[in-house]
């Protein structure tokens, strides 16, 4: 193994592979400062040009690129109070506090130090599994490698943000969606409908980039001002940097965190942050200062966003189960190249395992120099309004969707599937599952044709891995469970019923008839699936028809449980009207902070009218419905009542992509997008002139330029194929 890692470090002698770090560095920089992007749109837009390219140098480019994206992304969030990730939301809150007290170079060295340490950290962990996990890894057979993949996708869907139906539905759904194509098994069509085009499947840069790409850009697209009013770049970068070295065991605590937080599935830099700002905070002894801008508030979330990144590498390369979205577009990466993440990797490419760290370790300490010496630059790009972003974010993600197959179908099953994307995370349905189910779909039928030739009926579920697996995919399903009953057997507090009920910004449709009509969608997928997949051969229908009809129970389900939830809305929205009604005397009843169960106890009577908490929120209790619906704001009694701006300005600039893409067909690419591009910058971003001028220059001279740097090819339209 010391060969094989010094072997991987002297591979670096190389200026090409140097420069491919190099310039995945600088793309995950940029990618980390524009909000709702990160680690994500970083992989998927320099995917296609690895495409071509030795394994060795796409690794490079990937890893150099996810190292840094959460280095970059604290820029932003300190010095506007605008993170450019979620898990950027953590620093901000002492960061840009600290920021605001003319501090800032005092709190972004602590944040681009943290993060180098937690990178470099990362990398130690992910060197330390290889010969612990080796021997492990080695030992799997079919049955195990199997389990793996089932495991890798209800995970995600189990430890992600939304409940455990969603996530289920969602990562079924993403299984079925990578079943599109020719059976590993048989080479039999499915689900292609008779088209020459889904019959090589669908592109894995198209669904990612679609997914949360273009899902993210039409969901800010209505911002035309910057974030927030910017701090200055003020303060000593030396006060920072001695202050950073006092801190070291926040770091360390930071970074374990930020591993374990990674190699669990789905949980990823956003949860792992928030546990690492919670681990600092308890074991505090002066709390009075977190928020306001405490060094310990930056140095452990900041220590855990790199970290996890590394901590996702573990369980993708060693068992084949991403961690993530980023990790997940990974994996497809190796399995075009051939690279079978597990045994194979472990036994046949362990040269590549250590490529892959020593990279991760390279670029974040590159990440932090040159966040150091271009913070300035850097942060002018975060005063951008997002709405100006867009138009080229649009041109150069479906540029990135087309290398990959080379086909305009593409580009259009990008655009429906960003549509799709955009509803999941509207609604609070966990998209990562369903990019994960996407990635292991093949993998895991092959992997199940295998075992039922090589084992007879369920002699294979014995295998002591195997047990091991289950029990692994079981408990957390069974504890997600046991909390939700005793969630229903209690009943919730007015500030429970508040926090559930109040619109999540980057869910405004939870709850309404969007929700409901998602729902019904996923019945009508899975039912279709199974009388599509009932006329395919034994083999080639076998895991399709499972999946339809695991997925069609849990869906049901799933409408059940939003058709329950719109009736407790209907009938206390109802409860507030009639207690509106009622006039004063409806609104005399206090109920305890504690909630309708602390006032049961008390012996008090809970009237069906409005009344009031102890802070002084007006609330309603519905004795049907077990229900205290506090009433922050008309939302919330009426979920259906959102702002329907956000929808309308969605699809508007789905209407645009849609438009572009019409364009590129008939015009081709260079063409069609100096035409969308100040089209798009004047009558949706609404900005001046000249912007939009130097902006379509630069995006041309881009365009012009960027097939004899790197080897893309720009869509050809049907007129100038005639010309």
């Amino acid at each position: 193994m010391l060969d094989s890692a010094m072997a991987a470090l002297a591979s670096f002698a190389d200026p090409h592979l140097l420069l491919m770090m190099l310039a995945g560095v600088l793309a995950g920089l940029v990618m980390g400062l524009i909000p709702g992007l990160g680690g994500t749109a970083a992989v998927a837009i320099l995917l296609p040009i690895t495409f071509g390219m030795d394994p060795a140098s796409a690794l490079a480019l990937l890893i150099g690129a996810l190292a840094v994206v959460h280095t970059s992304d604290t820029v932003s969030a300190v010095l506007l109070g605008a993170p450019g990730s979620a898990s950027a939301s953590v620093t901000m809150l002492d960061g840009y506090s600290m920021a605001r007290k003319g501090q800032a170079k005092r709190a972004l060295s602590l944040a681009f130090l943290s993060s180098m340490a937690g990178g470099i950290i990362g990398a130690i962990g992910l060197t330390l599994a290889i010969p612990l996990a080796r021997p492990l890894v080695l030992s799997f057979a079919s049955p195990e490698l199997f389990m793996l993949t089932v495991l890798g996708v209800a995970l995600a869907a189990v430890l992600s943000r939304g409940n455990l139906v969603k996530g289920l539905v969602s990562g079924l759904l993403g299984l079925l969606v990578g079943m599109v194509g020719i059976a590993p098994t048989t080479a039999e069509e499915r689900f292609t409908f008779g088209s020459l085009f889904l019959g090589d499947g669908l592109s894995l840069v198209a669904i990612a980039l679609g997914v949360f790409g273009l899902a993210e850009i039409a969901s800010r697209a209505s911002q035309r001002r910057p974030d927030g009013t910017p701090v200055k770049v003020t303060g000593g970068w030396g006060s920072g940097i001695r202050e950073w070295l006092t801190h070291w065991t926040q770091v360390i605590r930071g970074s374990l965190i930020g591993i374990v937080a990674g190699v669990l599935p789905g949980v990823g830099a956003t949860a792992g942050t928030w546990m690492a700002y919670g681990q600092a905070v308890a074991t505090a002894k002066d709390k009075r200062q977190f928020g306001k801008g405490d060094p310990r508030g930056i140095v452990g979330p900041e220590s855990a966003n790199n970290s996890v990144e590394a901590g996702d590498l573990i369980p993708t390369f060693l068992f084949g189960i991403p961690g993530g979205v980023p990790s997940a577009m990974l994996l497809g990466m190796l399995l075009t190249y051939g690279i079978q993440p597990g045994p194979n990797i472990i036994g046949e490419h362990l040269d590549l395992m250590y490529l892959i760290i020593w990279t991760f370790a390279i670029a974040s300490v590159l990440g932090a120099l040159l966040c150091f010496l271009s913070v300035k630059p850097l942060s002018s790009l975060t005063k951008v309004p997002f709405a100006a972003l867009a138009a080229g974010l649009v041109v150069v993600m479906f540029l990135g969707s087309f290398q990959e197959g080379g086909q305009l179908g593409d580009l259009w099953i990008m655009l429906l599937l960003g549509i799709a994307g955009w509803i999941l995370k509207s609604i609070d349905m966990p998209r990562a599952p369903f990019l994960i189910g996407f990635v292991l779909a093949i993998p895991m039928e092959r992997y199940y044709f295998l075992t039922e030739s090589l084992y007879d009926g369920f002699e294979w579920m014995l295998r002591p891995g195997t047990l091991v697996f289950f029990a692994v995919l079981v408990l957390p399903i069974i504890w997600v469970l046991v909390k939700a009953i005793r969630t229903k057997l209690r009943a919730p507090s007015a500030k429970e019923i508040a926090t559930h009920n109040a619109i999540d910004a980057e869910a405004p449709l939870k709850g309404t008839v969007w929700s409901r009509w998602t729902a019904v969608g996923a019945v009508v997928i899975f039912a279709g699936s199974l009388v599509m997949s009932s006329s395919y051969s034994p083999e080639a229908r076998l895991l399709p028809q499972l999946i339809g009809w695991i997925g069609l129970a849990l869906s049901i389900l799933f409408l059940v449980n939003e058709l329950r939830l719109w009736r407790t809305s209907k009938a206390a929205a109802a409860r507030v009207a009639e207690g509106d009604a009622g006039g004063e005397d409806a609104s005399s009843e206090v109920v305890p902070a504690g909630g309708p169960a602390v006032a049961a106890a008390q012996g008090g009577d809970r009237p069906a009218g409005s009344s009031s908490t102890a802070d002084g929120a007006d609330s309603a209790y519905d004795p049907d419905t077990g229900l205290v619906l506090t009433e922050l704001s008309e939302e919330i009694v009426h979920p259906e009542a959102r702002d329907p701006h956000r929808t309308r300005h969605a699809f508007l600039t789905f209407a645009w992509m849609g438009a572009f893409l019409v364009l590129v067909s008939l015009l081709g690419y260079l063409a069609a997008s100096m035409i969308f591009v100040p089209a798009f910058l004047l009558l949706q971003a609404r900005v001046r002139i000249k912007t939009a001028v130097i902006y379509t220059a630069a995006i041309f001279l881009f365009l012009l330029v960027l097939p004899s740097l790197v080897p893309v090819d720009l869509p050809q339209g049907l007129l100038t194929a005639l010309i």
